[in-house]
C-alpha cells in the first residue's frame, strides 16, 4: 500500500516547467506572462534592428568620409553622394547643395552668402531632425519596457501568493504542497519580468550612447562642410 500511495503522491504532483506554471495558473498570472512574453519579443526586435542599423550607419559614414575627403568639386560629390538614400550623411551634404545650386540658378547677381548659409543651415538642420527621429524610433519602448517590466512582474507575483493564501485557507492546511504551485507562478511571473527589463535596459544604454556618438558625429560634419565651403565661395 505504501508503494501505491507514493506513486500517486508522484502522479500528482504538479508541474513545475514554465510551460507547466503557465497552465497551472490564473487568468490573471497569465495575462501578466504573456505581456511580458510579447514585451520581451518586441524589445529583442527593436535591439536587434538597431545594432544592424547602427552598423550599417558607421559603414556608410566610413564611405562617406573616404568620398568626402578625396579632393573632389562639391558638384562632383553631389552626383555621386546623391544616390545614396540609406545615408543620413549624405542627405545632409545633398540638401545643403542643391539649396546652394537653387540659389545659384535663381539669382542673376551675386550671392548673398549670409542669406545661403542660413538656407542651407535650415535645410541641413530640417533632414537632421527627419533622421534622428528615424534612427531613434521604437528606442523608447526599451526604456518604458526597463522600467515597467519588474512592476508587471511584481504584480503577477502578488497575484500568485494572493492565490496561495486562499489555497491555505480553503485546505486549512499550511503544507508547502498546498501552497508551491501558486508561490512558482508567482517567481515565475517576477524572473519573466527582469528577464524582458535587464536586456532592455542594457541594450538601450548601450544603442543610446552609440547614437549619440553618431549625432555629434553628424552635427561636427555639419559645422566642418558649412566652413569649408563658405570659405571657398568667399575665396572665388
Amino acid at each position: 500500500m505504501e508503494k501505491i500511495d507514493n506513486v500517486n503522491l508522484l502522479n500528482e504532483a504538479p508541474d513545475f516547467s514554465m510551460f507547466g506554471l503557465f497552465m497551472q495558473a490564473d487568468i490573471v498570472v497569465k495575462s501578466v506572462i504573456i505581456i511580458l512574453i510579447l514585451a520581451s519579443l518586441y524589445s529583442w526586435n527593436v535591439i536587434v534592428a538597431k545594432i544592424l542599423r547602427m552598423r550599417q550607419l558607421k559603414k556608410l559614414e566610413k564611405e562617406f568620409d573616404e568620398i568626402f575627403w578625396s579632393g573632389n568639386s562639391f558638384e562632383d560629390l553631389y552626383e555621386t553622394l546623391n544616390f545614396n538614400k540609406l545615408d543620413p550623411k549624405s542627405k545632409i551634404f545633398c540638401a545643403a547643395i542643391l539649396e546652394w545650386k537653387k540659389s545659384k540658378s535663381q539669382s542673376d547677381n551675386s550671392l548673398d552668402l549670409n542669406s545661403l548659409k542660413d538656407r542651407m543651415q535650415r535645410s541641413m538642420s530640417v533632414i537632421f531632425n527627419k533622421e534622428s527621429e528615424n534612427v531613434e524610433k521604437n528606442l523608447t519602448f526599451l526604456a518604458t519596457a526597463g522600467s515597467t517590466a519588474p512592476f508587471i512582474g511584481l504584480f503577477g507575483t502578488v497575484w500568485g501568493i494572493m492565490n496561495s493564501f486562499k489555497s491555505i485557507a480553503i485546505a486549512q492546511n499550511t503544507n508547502l504542497a498546498v501552497v508551491a504551485p501558486g508561490i512558482a507562478e508567482a517567481l515565475f511571473a517576477t524572473a519573466l519580468g527582469l528577464f524582458v527589463a535587464i536586456p532592455a535596459v542594457v541594450a538601450y544604454n548601450k544603442i543610446s550612447n552609440d547614437i549619440s556618438k553618431y549625432f555629434i558625429s553628424l552635427e561636427t560634419f555639419m559645422d566642418e562642410f558649412t566652413t569649408i565651403f563658405f570659405r571657398q565661395l568667399e575665396n572665388k
